[in-house]
């Protein structure tokens, strides 16, 4: 660990949020000499720290702890190169449309890769200004789809489904999207055709 890299960076970052280094070290608890020691690149924080640290800078704690921030290209806001995430602690559905790193529940996240194999039945009625989607799934508490997303290149619609429920959704008519579902045994689902 690079103790003047790690820093420098906190130094930018507290200066960013507009914080003292009296402001940070009373939120973890330590005196202000200890965060200017680690500024001056004397020192780093103690491994109990990071965590909260990290949380008081907003920052990723993986990339504080390397002493840079890696940046993403800018996106193109183009949906068509989705990537969907879903927190295996907390069940959190979240999704990128570019290369990212995803943090949920502490967990690095990495992107569901979609299937094309043991897609269930679809059933698509056009009700008004609606899509009435229903699926042959099962919805236990075991076996259940857990979102529905519909993906045109300028827009997601999403829609969190729970156990027990009926295995339907709807979607504003659009032409041209697609169509993805996620299932809690066998992970991301892609329709090939639009609907």
């Amino acid at each position: 660990m690079d103790c003047e890299k790690v820093g420098g960076l906190i130094r930018r970052l507290r200066e960013e949020r507009g914080l003292t280094q009296k402001n940070i070290a009373d939120a973890l608890g330590i005196s202000n000499k200890t965060v200017s020691k680690w500024e001056c690149g004397l020192g780093c924080p103690d491994l109990d720290l990071w965590q909260e640290l990290s949380v008081i800078l907003s920052v990723d704690m993986e990339q504080l702890m390397e002493g840079e921030l890696k940046h993403n290209r800018p996106d193109s806001g183009n949906l068509r190169w989705v990537r969907f995430y879903v927190c295996p602690h907390c069940g959190n559905v979240l999704f990128s449309t570019g290369p990212a790193t995803v943090h949920c529940c502490g967990r690095r996240l990495e992107p569901l890769q979609p299937k094309q194999e043991q897609l269930p039945a679809l059933t698509v009625e056009e009700m008004d200004t609606d899509y009435y989607l229903t699926f042959d799934h099962p919805m236990t508490k075991a076996h259940h789809l857990t979102f529905a997303a519909y993906v045109k290149t300028d827009r997601i619609t999403l829609h969190r489904l729970y156990p027990e429920q009926e295995a339907a959704v709807c979607f504003p008519v659009q032409r041209g999207g697609v169509l993805y579902l996620c299932c809690s045994k066998h992970g991301l689902m892609r329709y090939k055709t639009s609907i």
